[in-house]
């Protein structure tokens, strides 16, 4: 069955954007029902969309993985510096310059009585961060959007081609669908993997760069209790 839905006419075009869009979608829903209601999962929805969220994008990724043109990774000194860097960069203001801690967030704690949910939120979470969310992300920016303002049918472009057009369009929708708090990071984010796909010419080596940014933060968040890093 999924090779039949890979051969349809732009099933390739819903391959690179309709995870992305799902996974969107679900931050709107999070934003919507929050508040909404005394019940916990009114109050505090990220506890079960977040893991819905990951399950519904990884049946996506498995769904369309045949259309991912992801080659061979390559440049791994550059993705390794990348990856600290770009660590780094994001835990600088509360790490190194004094700004206040972002502890409200996603907080596995409110399981600690119940070690079985505590440690089955806390995988899921690194999943999420890991691996559900480099992958969806870079096939999306850098797969898909960076090639696609270069011509519409993206395919064509290979992967890594440079314009300032479409260069400048993924670094601020890249910016833009982060925390305004992280803006400036983002930014330089954004520019950072940017150079890892034109570099590198691979898209493993954008994903391997971003899961290993986001493993690392994963653990800083762990160790120092700031969940508004998630």
């Amino acid at each position: 069955m999924n090779s039949v839905v890979n051969d349809r006419p732009g099933s390739k075009l819903a391959a690179y954007t309709v995870p992305m869009a799902a996974f969107l979608g679900f931050l709107a829903v999070v934003v919507l029902l929050k508040g909404r209601g005394d019940a916990f999962w009114l109050q505090a929805p990220e506890y079960w969309i977040y893991p819905l969220q990951t399950l519904v994008c990884a049946a996506l990724l498995w769904w369309f993985w045949r259309r991912y043109e992801f080659h061979r990774f390559t440049g791994v000194v550059l993705t390794l510096a990348v990856a600290v860097l770009v660590f780094v960069l994001w835990i600088s203001p509360q790490a190194f310059f004094g700004f206040e801690a972002r502890t409200e967030g996603f907080n596995p704690d409110t399981f600690a009585t119940q070690p079985g949910l505590y440690w089955s939120t806390v995988l899921m979470r690194f999943f999420r961060l890991v691996i559900i969310v480099p992958i969806v992300e870079e096939v999306f920016w850098r797969g898909f959007l960076l090639r696609y303002f270069i011509k519409d049918k993206f395919e064509e472009v290979p992967f890594g081609t440079f314009t300032w057009m479409s260069f400048g369009v993924v670094v601020v929708g890249f910016t833009l669908v982060h925390n305004s708090a992280d803006w400036p990071a983002a930014a330089i984010t954004g520019v950072l993997y940017n150079l890892v796909a034109y570099r590198t010419k691979s898209l493993t080596s954008c994903i391997i760069a971003h899961a290993l940014t986001n493993l690392l933060l994963g653990l800083w968040i762990m160790w120092t209790g700031q969940w508004g890093f998630w």
